[in-house]
Order: C-alpha cells, then sequence, then structure tokens
C-alpha cells in the first residue's frame, strides 16, 4: 500500500470542503452571469465576502483568478478547447501512448475487469470505499486490491448515502469494506498535482461493458486542457452515428474526473450535462485551466 501523504497535502486538504462551498456558489453565480462579465467586487458580494477575502480563496482553491475563470467560462473557451480534438485522440493511438502523448496527465496506468467480472456484477469482489475532501466537494473513493474502482462527488455530507448507494448499484454483487486509512492515499494522489508521478502511475480498474470500457479508454487520451465533441468521440469507438450510446456511457463513467468525461463538450462548445452537476463541471475545467497555467509559470 502507498504511504499517506506528507503533512503539507494534509494541510492543504483541509481547506478543500470548506473552500468549495464557497466555490460553489460563485461558480454557480458566474455560471449564470458570464456574458455581463461580472468584475471581482459584483462577485464577491454575492459571495457574501469582501473582494480580497474572495480573491485570495479562490485564487487558492482554482490557481487562477475569478476573471480567469469567467473567461474559462465562455463559449468562446470552450470552442478554443474543442480544436483539433480528433487530432490530438489521433495522434494518441498512432503513437501508442508513448513520449510526451502519455495516458493521462494523473499517469495513469489501467486495466479492465474482463467480461465475465463485469456480468457477476461484482460477484466475489470486495471494495475498500470511504469518503475524503476534494477540490470539488466531497469525493467517494472505491479501490479494489487492483486499484480505484470507481469515484463519485457529493455536496456535503447530506447527499453521502444517496452517492453511496447510486455507486454500489453498479456492482451489487461485490463486498464492501468501509477503510478510510486504505483509500486516503488514492484520494491524496488523484487530487494533488504535486503527488502526481508518472514513474508511480495511479492504478485504475474499468469495470463497465466491453463498449463502456472502450469509451473511457478513449476518454483517458484526452489531454488536460483538450475538449471533445460526442459526435468526434463517437468517430474513435465505432462510428460517428453513435454519439446518443456514447453519450450514455459517458455518464456512467464511475471514474470521474479520473477518466476525464468532463472534457466531453457539444458540438457548439456547450457545456453539455454531467452526472454529478454542471457547476462541478464548470469547477473542474476551471481548476485544470489553473493547473495548466502553473505548469506554463513553471517552465517559462
Amino acid at each position: 500500500m502507498q504511504n499517506a501523504p506528507a503533512e503539507p497535502v494534509a494541510s492543504t486538504t483541509a481547506h478543500w470542503d470548506e473552500d468549495y462551498e464557497r466555490v460553489r456558489q460563485a461558480i454557480a453565480y458566474m455560471s449564470d452571469t458570464w456574458r455581463d462579465q461580472p468584475d471581482l467586487e459584483e462577485i464577491a458580494r454575492d459571495a457574501g465576502l469582501s473582494p480580497a477575502h474572495f480573491h485570495r480563496l479562490f485564487s487558492r482553491w482554482a490557481g487562477i483568478s475569478p476573471k480567469e475563470f469567467v473567461q474559462a467560462l465562455t463559449l468562446d473557451h470552450a470552442r478554443e478547447l474543442l480544436k483539433g480534438s480528433a487530432t490530438i485522440l489521433d495522434t494518441a493511438y498512432e503513437v501508442g501512448l508513448s513520449g510526451p502523448g502519455r495516458l493521462h496527465d494523473l499517469f495513469v496506468d489501467h486495466e479492465a475487469m474482463t467480461p465475465g467480472d463485469y456480468k457477476r456484477r461484482g460477484a466475489g469482489l470486495e471494495i475498500a470505499w470511504s469518503f475524503h475532501p476534494s477540490p470539488f466537494g466531497r469525493a467517494l473513493v472505491m479501490a479494489t486490491e487492483r486499484g480505484v474502482a470507481g469515484l463519485a462527488f457529493a455536496d456535503g455530507e447530506s447527499e453521502e448515502q444517496t452517492i453511496f448507494e447510486d455507486m454500489t448499484r453498479r456492482w451489487p454483487a461485490a463486498k464492501y469494506v468501509h477503510a478510510p486509512e486504505t483509500i486516503a492515499p488514492y484520494a491524496a494522489r488523484i487530487f494533488t498535482p504535486e503527488l502526481w508521478d508518472k514513474s508511480d502511475p495511479l492504478k485504475v480498474v474499468l469495470i463497465g461493458t466491453d463498449f463502456e470500457v472502450r469509451v473511457w479508454d478513449a476518454l483517458l487520451r484526452l489531454p488536460m486542457g483538450q475538449a471533445i465533441t460526442y459526435s468526434d468521440l463517437a468517430s474513435h469507438v465505432c462510428s460517428p452515428r453513435a454519439a446518443r450510446a456514447v453519450g450514455s456511457a459517458v455518464g456512467r463513467n464511475p471514474i470521474s474526473f479520473v477518466v476525464p468525461c468532463h472534457r466531453v463538450l457539444r458540438k457548439d462548445g456547450g457545456l453539455g450535462g454531467y452526472h454529478w452537476g454542471v457547476t462541478r463541471k464548470q469547477a473542474i475545467i476551471g481548476w485544470e485551466a489553473g493547473q495548466l497555467a502553473d505548469q506554463a509559470q513553471a517552465t517559462a
């Protein structure tokens, strides 16, 4: 089992739940008003904070300013994300995921359960689980002895039971074991960029139908800061005419954020739906923009 995260990481995670509740309210406001390009004072007023306090909180959470985040929500930005999406996936397949086009920005090493495993609905499978703080609210993380098998989000403790039931219905015959100490290192690896390490990839287990696994595998090839349409994703999996079926598979993704279904947008650049809420989808896209900005500054 991986070692527990160092203290600086633990101190960072202590802010996550409290910060995200404030940030979520602000993102909802920005999502409704981005066409008017609201300024810092307006957003802070809606959040019930002073402009200086809100700017510090939001920048700590996202890695970018509220103004930059508003820009990340615009349709123009979404359309920019979509430029060349098919080429990105084509390249990933052609290079065999080697070199700079590696599997995923979280440095994920994944495998799929066999069709027989899936048909048994989890019978004979032991799944450890626990809720942990994350930059996007309370996160339910699930893992087997082979790696992370589930990731879902709840808006506060009141939703945790509902989210847990939603996830366990996917594999009703599995044995579920509440194991916070086992899951904590996985949660830290997933949400702390400082712990993303290509020499020690995060192990992930995909449990779904053959078709669903093909869709999720294609998503894992999509780099941070890029997006793809449902129809383009369908063209890589089977046929452009299967966009509806691909959309259903995207919606059933059991390992949100790690398998980046939040990067699938409508053809017009609109965000489309998200199983864990469109506000959270906007939050993840904006947070990733902040991570990319940090990377660019570090390499400048």
